[in-house]
C-alpha cells in the first residue's frame, strides 16, 4: 500500500533572525508522521502567505524564492518515486536521509551470493551434499556472466532485481547457455534462494520472483526391467572391481537408497523391524526424512557377501561402496557387457526400485513412497511409473472378475426360471 504524502512550506517564526527575518521550512508529513527541515532561505515576516506556503508578490526575491521552493518540492516528488524503484519504504527516516544526502549504503548482490555459498560449503555433509555447493557455484557464475552479458557490470544493487531482471536472466539461460526448460528452473531456483535471503533480513520488500511462473516438464525416468536386471545379476565378471559395482548397484536396486545413502549405511542402520525381520532404517541425507526399507534376500545376501571386506572392516560401513564418479563410469562398461543399450547410471537402481521391484509387484505406492522417503506422494509418482505389463495385469484381473460376476448372474437367473 502506498504511503500517504504531503508536502508544506511555513514560516517558522520562533526563529526569528536578529535582522528580523524567518525562516522557511518544509514540513513533508508521511502516514501522520512529520520531518521537518529548513530550506536555509529567509523572508519578511509581512512578505510571506501561510496560505498560499510562499512569498506574495512578483519581486525578483519573492521569484527567485518560490522557484526555488517548486524545485524543491519536485525533488521530494523524485526522492519518493526513487524509494518506491528501488524497493524501499517510503517514510519519513528513508525521505531524511535523502533530502540530506545520506544514501544507505547499496548492498551488492555477489558478495552475498558468495556469503551463502561460503557457509554451505562449511556446512557439507551436515546439511548439504557437494553437488549442491557445485550447482549454487554454478549459479553464481551464470549470474557473473549474465550481468556482464545484460547490464556489463560485474555486481548489481539488490534494489535493481526486479521482475524484469529474472525475466532476462531466464532467457540468457536459455539462449546464451542453451538450458534446457528444467535446468533453467533450476538455476533460477537456487538464485530465488538468494533473493529470500535478502527479503528476510529486510533489504529489499518486494519479491521479484512473485510473477515468475514456470513449469517443470515432466521426463521420462529410465529404470531397468526385469530382464535387464536378471542379464546383470547372472553374467560372471572376471574382473573384479566390475563385479563389486555390479553388486552394489543391484543391492540399491533392492533397496530404493540412493548412492550418498548407500554409502553411510554402517552396522546401526540394521534393525529388527515390527515384522520381526531385518529392516534398514536410515535418514536420506537429500532431505533428512526417515527411510525404512525390509531386506529382501537379494540384498541380504549383498551385505553378508562383503561383512568381511577389509574396507568395510576398517570404516564400519557395510558395502565397499567407490567414489560415484567411478561408480557411474564402471556401469557404463557393464551396460556394454551385458548389452544393456540405456545409459546406466547409479540413479537408475533407485528408480528400478520404484517400478520394477515393487510396483510391478503389486507393492502399493503409499508403501513405495514411504521406503523412498519421499515427503510427498507426487514425488513418489515421478519416480514409479507403473509400466505396461502391470495394467494388463490389473486390467485382465478385472475382466476376470467382471466375467466371473457376469457369469454368476446368468446362473442366478436360470435358476429363477426353474
Amino acid at each position: 500500500m502506498q504511503a500517504k504524502m504531503s508536502i508544506l512550506f511555513y514560516a517558522k517564526r520562533a526563529k526569528t533572525t536578529t535582522e528580523g527575518l524567518v525562516p522557511i521550512y518544509l514540513r513533508i508529513t508521511i502516514d501522520g508522521q512529520r520531518l521537518e527541515i529548513s530550506t536555509k532561505r529567509y523572508v519578511e515576516p509581512l512578505k510571506w502567505s501561510s496560505e498560499a506556503g510562499k512569498m506574495k508578490g512578483n519581486s525578483e526575491e519573492a521569484k527567485s524564492i518560490n522557484s526555488y521552493l517548486d524545485v524543491t518540492k519536485g525533488s521530494v516528488y523524485d526522492y519518493q518515486k526513487e524509494l518506491m524503484q528501488h524497493c524501499l519504504e517510503v517514510n519519513v527516516e528513508n525521505m531524511r536521509n535523502k533530502l540530506l544526502g545520506i544514501d544507505e549504503k547499496a548492498r551488492m548482490l555477489i558478495p552475498i551470493f558468495q556469503e551463502h555459498n561460503k557457509k554451505m560449503e562449511a556446512l557439507l555433509g551436515d546439511e548439504f551434499s557437494t553437488n549442491t555447493l557445485i550447482r549454487y557455484k554454478t549459479s553464481l557464475k551464470h549470474t557473473l556472466e549474465f550481468l556482464q552479458w545484460k547490464y556489463k557490470v560485474s555486481d548489481i544493487d539488490i534494489r535493481k532485481i526486479d521482475h524484469a531482471f529474472i525475466s532476462e536472466f531466464d532467457f540468457f539461460l536459455r539462449s546464451v547457455h542453451k538450458c534446457n526448460n528444467n535446468t533453467t528452473i533450476k538455476y533460477l531456483k537456487n538464485f530465488g534462494k538468494i533473493v529470500r535471503i535478502c527479503i528476510a533480513n529486510g533489504w529489499i520488500t518486494q519479491d521479484p520472483f512473485a510473477n515468475y511462473k514456470p513449469k517443470v516438464k515432466e521426463v521420462e525416468r529410465a529404470f531397468l526391467d526385469q530382464i535387464e536386471i536378471d542379464a546383470i545379476s547372472n553374467k560372471d565378471f572376471k574382473i573384479g572391481r566390475l563385479g563389486l559395482v555390479r553388486d552394489i548397484f543391484l543391492f540399491s536396486c533392492y533397496t530404493g537408497l540412493a548412492y550418498v545413502d548407500v554409502k553411510q549405511l554402517t552396522k546401526e542402520n540394521i534393525v529388527i523391524g515390527i515384522d520381526g525381520e531385518r529392516w534398514i532404517c536410515t535418514h536420506r541425507q537429500k532431505t533428512d526424512s526417515p527411510s525404512n526399507i525390509p531386506l529382501l534376500a537379494f540384498a541380504e545376501g549383498i551385505l553378508l557377501k562383503y561383512k568381511e571386506h577389509p574396507q568395510c572392516l576398517n570404516k564400519g560401513s557395510l558395502l565397499p561402496i567407490l567414489s560415484n564418479q567411478k561408480m557411474n563410469s564402471y556401469l557404463k562398461e557393464i551396460a556394454d557387457v551385458c548389452g544393456i543399450t540405456k545409459e546406466l547410471t547409479f540413479h537408475i537402481a533407485r528408480h528400478t526400485f520404484a517400478t520394477t521391484i515393487t510396483l510391478t509387484n503389486g507393492v502399493p505406492i503409499e508403501s513405495v513412497s514411504k521406503m523412498l522417503g519421499h515427503k510427498n506422494l507426487r514425488t513418489t509418482q515421478h519416480y514409479a511409473k507403473i509400466i505396461d505389463r502391470k495394467v494388463g495385469d490389473d486390467m485382465s484381473a478385472l475382466k476376470e472378475r467382471l466375467k466371473s460376476k457376469e457369469t454368476s448372474e446368468q446362473l442366478k437367473g436360470k435358476v429363477r426360471l426353474l
